[in-house]
Parts: structure tokens; C-alpha cells; sequence
């Protein structure tokens, strides 16, 4: 992870229901929704055009996946950015939810 991407505090927009990352005045955020137990649906991923191509996205997974691991909640990486992420890093399997109908494919 880059040195000063590692420095960025994620936050949780509670009100916009995303986590949210600031690089140099643009954002990078996760829109999410609420299921069962307070588990997470992941559902879309978006970067400013001005952080792209700099591992903004990668960064903002691994610090969401982070926040929600402390949570000890689950997800449904129903965004298709998180849910490559989790196929190549596979270490991150076990926070998704058995019951999300694409976990066989991770």
C-alpha cells in the first residue's frame, strides 16, 4: 500500500451510507446498504477520475474489508470492483456472507 494512501482515515458516511476515502480533495467511496445482522451489501465503487490508475480503489477495499472485519460483520460484494478484489485476494473469503449467491465463485 502506498505510504500516504496508508495514512488516509476511512470514514463512514452514515448519512450517505458509504465509506469514504480523501485524496488531495477528491473522493473515492463505497455505497452500501444494511442487511440481516447488520452485515453489509457492498453494491458500487466509485473513484474520482482524478485518483485513477493511482491504487485509490485497492486501498479503499482493503480499508473498508478492514472496517468491517473489526465490526466482526459480513458482506455480499454485490460491486463488481469489491468482488474481483476478494477473488484475488482470497484471504478476504471468509468475511462474505455464505448465503451471497456468487460465493462459490470466489
Amino acid at each position: 500500500m502506498d505510504n500516504n494512501l496508508d495514512q488516509i482515515e476511512l470514514v463512514k458516511n452514515e448519512r450517505k451510507r458509504r465509506f469514504e476515502l480523501e485524496v488531495n480533495g477528491f473522493l473515492g467511496f463505497i455505497n452500501y446498504g444494511d442487511f440481516g445482522g447488520g452485515n453489509y451489501a457492498l453494491v458500487h465503487t466509485e473513484i474520482d477520475p482524478a485518483l485513477e490508475g493511482k491504487g485509490v480503489g485497492k486501498v479503499l477495499v482493503l480499508k473498508t474489508l478492514n472496517y468491517i472485519k473489526n465490526e466482526g460483520k459480513k458482506i455480499l460484494p454485490y460491486c463488481p470492483f469489491v468482488f474481483a478484489y476478494i477473488k484475488r485476494h482470497p484471504e478476504w473469503k471468509h468475511l462474505v456472507d455464505e448465503n451471497f449467491e456468487g460465493y462459490s465463485q470466489l
